[in-house]
């Protein structure tokens, strides 16, 4: 049972990932419970749908990411668990034309809703790239 949950969330974060490389706000957002809470570094927390909706658009509309997820760990405790994430790749900056490279640690909460695994809570922070 625990191994098909982990899965589940495994195939959410192929999702967030996915809304992240196309920058597609409206994905994202989808994938948070309603009262979920998005928790950027060096910016104001998004918290509840139509926040978050605003914050991934607002990041969106100054960068493109290019990254991929290692995960390396999930935990699953009845309807919550946490993911430990990293990711590592580059990010276009719309304001300059620069592409810079781009490695972060990240944290998910999630919690099931109706049966499906959502991001109740994430938060991320940059470490240094790999060089």
């Amino acid at each position: 049972m625990e191994k098909l949950e982990k899965e589940k969330i495994e195939t959410l974060l192929g999702e967030y990932k996915k809304s992240l490389n196309t920058s597609d706000a409206k994905l994202a957002q989808s994938l948070y419970t309603k009262d979920g809470i998005f928790m950027p570094s060096e910016a104001p927390s998004g918290i509840g749908s139509e926040a978050i909706l605003r914050s991934y658009e607002f990041v969106f509309s100054n960068i493109q990411l290019n990254i991929e997820f290692y995960i390396e760990e999930i935990q699953v405790e009845g309807n919550m668990a946490f993911a430990v994430t990293s990711s590592k790749g580059t990010t276009l900056i719309h304001a300059t034309g620069n592409t810079v490279a781009e490695a972060n640690r990240e944290l998910f909460v999630f919690e099931k809703v109706n049966g499906d695994w959502k991001i109740a809570r994430y938060m991320f922070n940059k470490t240094e790239p790999q060089l």
